[in-house]
């Protein structure tokens, strides 16, 4: 798929390069499946964040927009919205966008840190949103706090987290069966996926608790949210397991399950010797070219109200 002028000016960070390539691959049937998740989930945030027309919206980590450009087009684009972002790549690329969807003067672009989103007022804001962006906040009770405080009285909350500490517990797993096996075992698939798995996510007890993205669950969320605050809370674990969806084995070798994980031809070229590669391939070609390859994932969707009166 061809690149328009603002996505291939805003590639110069790992945030822009996995948004714009590595989540799909550059696989332009894979990214129209994408695209449609990706549409669900943003209904769903903003479904709970409860928007009125004339509301002003801070939506936290907007990446693409695609909270942000969905709220304007479900409200006639009677909204004012913030579209804050830590990278400048990202904020580039978000600008082009919303030229082209003729809704820039409808938004502000801000470069902020979401755990103090220090150049946002006190009690301004309707509605605060954000997807996938706290699980790589390091101190996510401050970022609860500050959404908090930049909310009105009677503001809303709406996010749409994942939840990975599944996947370290997996990688943890695998290393732990590894350093059990008998040394004359000959098993070669195990270590291989091993290296796979512990390039993407933590492999220790240690580094699960010191990684952002997977020292929390959806209880966490839940309670940090209730520390700063909010009321009328509601959450919910989405967990959807993909039904069978073949894609092409350079699609795969392309793809990264979130923006700090290497791809997986990244991991072979760096860890895996020729021969390994060959053997690898081998192994999982036909499982995902036949969609024969589970694929689950787990989302948290967590919604609050500042309450009017403290």
């Amino acid at each position: 798929m061809q690149m328009t002028a603002p996505e291939s000016a805003a590639i110069s960070d790992h945030w822009a390069i996995w948004l714009l390539h590595q989540r799909h691959g550059d696989d332009a049937i894979y990214r129209t499946h994408l695209h449609a998740r990706l549409q669900h989930y943003a209904d769903r945030v903003l479904d709970a964040a409860k928007l009125a027309h004339g509301a002003r919206l801070l939506d936290i980590g907007t990446g693409d927009g695609l909270v942000a450009f969905r709220a304007l087009e479900r409200m006639k684009n009677q909204l004012a919205v913030t579209m804050a972002d830590t990278s400048v790549s990202i904020l580039r690329l978000a600008e082009g966008l919303a030229r082209q969807r003729g809704v820039a003067r409808h938004c502000r672009l801000l470069q902020t840190d979401a755990q103090d989103l220090a150049l946002i007022e006190d009690g301004t804001l309707d509605a605060v949103t954000t997807r996938s962006v706290l699980a790589y906040v390091p101190d996510k009770p401050a970022a609860f706090r500050a959404m908090y405080r930049v909310l009105k009285p009677g503001g809303r909350l709406s996010i749409a987290e994942p939840v990975m500490r599944d996947d370290a517990l997996n990688a943890i797993a695998l290393r732990a069966v590894l350093d059990r096996r008998d040394p004359d075992n000959e098993d070669q698939l195990l270590p291989l996926l091993h290296r796979w798995k512990s390039a993407q996510y933590p492999d220790s007890t240690e580094r699960l608790e010191e990684t952002p993205m997977t020292n929390y669950t959806e209880r966490d969320l839940l309670r940090f949210a209730q520390n700063a605050g909010f009321g009328d809370l509601d959450l919910q674990l989405h967990i959807h397991v993909d039904p069978p969806r073949p894609i092409t084995w350079q699609t795969f070798l392309k793809i990264s399950p979130h923006p700090l994980a290497p791809t997986l031809g990244a991991v072979m070229d760096k860890r895996f010797s020729e021969p390994e590669k060959s053997f690898f391939e081998s192994v999982l070609r036909p499982a995902i070219e036949s969609g024969n390859y589970p694929s689950s994932e787990r989302m948290v969707y967590l919604s609050a109200t500042k309450p009017a009166y403290n």
